[in-house]
């Protein structure tokens, strides 16, 4: 990935941030000299390996879990706010017209070979803490022991679990961080007057580089 000295995201702190936001990873690997795409909501570990370790399961019918890459790093793509910024934002054009349209987005990349897991006691801890995670915000958590015995059994008779140690991270926050910060105040003034969440996020991620008032 084509990374600018300045859209590039160190912090692991603000990259952890999106990753718990923004769960849902893109899971590249190469099978049989082709790239091969799933689509996996993640779970992060920063506790586990020199960088932390990516969480998920697959469906044991998707064949990705016998065939990706043992010897090549899998990347793993997520994607955070995305957004067109329009010229007109900024008060600089008004000045003197030196402006183009451009497009902000935030993403992490996360570079490492997998390895699969079957274990039944394994699955059902994942698929309890997965569930926990995303359910802690509804007015009455679904909890994986509310459905039927059986019924959970062949849900974890149809998965297989996924572990991916992390090797290397690369952020890229595209968020107006070449632009004065007159214009940047004029991106988040913008952004949070169309009053979506979408939005909101990103003039936060703009908001991060303004670095007077």
């Amino acid at each position: 990935m084509y990374i600018p000295k300045n859209n590039e995201e160190t912090d692991v702190s603000v990259i952890h941030s999106l990753l718990k936001s923004h769960p849902l990873g893109t899971w590249v690997t190469k099978i049989d000299g082709e790239l091969n795409a799933n689509h996996i909501p993640f779970l992060l570990d920063p506790d586990r390996g020199e960088h932390g370790t990516l969480i998920g399961h697959v469906a044991r019918a998707n064949p990705v879990w016998k065939s990706f890459s043992t010897t090549e790093n899998s990347i793993i793509i997520f994607q955070g706010a995305e957004t067109y910024i329009s010229p007109s934002w900024y008060p600089s054009k008004h000045e003197h017209g030196r402006a183009l349209p451009t497009w902000n987005y935030a993403v992490v990349h996360i570079h490492g070979i997998p390895h699969y897991i079957e274990d039944q006691d394994w699955l059902l801890n994942h698929l309890n803490v997965l569930t926990n995670e995303h359910e802690s915000g509804q007015p009455l958590p679904w909890k994986v022991s509310d459905a039927p015995k059986d019924f959970t059994q062949n849900m974890l008779d149809g998965i297989v679990g996924i572990e991916i140690p992390i090797k290397k991270i690369v952020g890229k926050w595209k968020v107006n961080q070449n632009k004065q910060d007159t214009d940047k105040r004029g991106v988040v003034s913008n952004l949070l007057a169309r009053q979506d969440s979408q939005s909101s996020e990103m003039a936060s991620y703009v908001n991060r580089f303004v670095l007077s008032e």
